[in-house]
């Protein structure tokens, strides 16, 4: 499972457009991640680092936890076990050891949450599908700034990509 973007401090341009998407999805992802768990499935946080090029992801999730949207954060923690992967620009793989971290892990399946899911969740799912990855993007589990972009990109993700499009009580179904 690979949570995108989750950890942030919403203070940046089109956060009041894309919190309220938000707000519902964070307890979806909070139970995604507890039964993910639950099942042995390897969790991978893949983070912007918002241009703090110093920082580690301990850093990013302290200053994110001590904003005003710590609410939207504190549910999603990394535990123990979790990987943490930072990135610079949209796709979880620009410019990140992700792909080799998967082939090391010998992971062929990724499933997809957090946001946006017109952004940073479509190119991911992109760069996924032409390294051979077999995608899942969890519907009720990705939040968006501008819905109809979401549905236009949900829908480019499973025609185009062959994403698995479903809910996040179809995963383990």
């Amino acid at each position: 499972m690979i949570v995108i973007d989750m950890i942030n401090t919403y203070d940046h341009e089109d956060a009041e457009l894309l919190i309220p998407s938000v707000e519902p999805v964070v307890p979806v992802i909070a139970d995604l991640l507890e039964r993910a768990r639950g099942h042995g499935m390897p969790v991978i946080y893949v983070n912007d680092n918002f241009g703090e090029w110093r920082s580690h992801h301990g850093e990013l999730l302290d200053h994110a936890l001590s904003g005003p949207h710590a609410d939207l954060v504190d549910p999603l923690k990394p535990d123990a076990d979790s990987l943490f992967v930072l990135k610079a620009r949209h796709s979880i793989f620009y410019e990140t050891p992700l792909t080799y971290l998967l082939h090391q892990q010998g992971i062929q399946r990724l499933v997809l949450c957090g946001q946006v899911t017109e952004q940073c969740v479509l190119y991911s799912a992109l760069d996924a599908h032409i390294r051979h990855f077999d995608v899942v993007v969890l519907e009720d589990a990705v939040a968006h700034i501008h819905e109809d972009l979401a549905k236009a990109a949900l829908r480019m993700m499973e025609r185009n990509m062959g994403a698995r499009i479903c809910g996040s009580r179809d995963l383990w179904a």
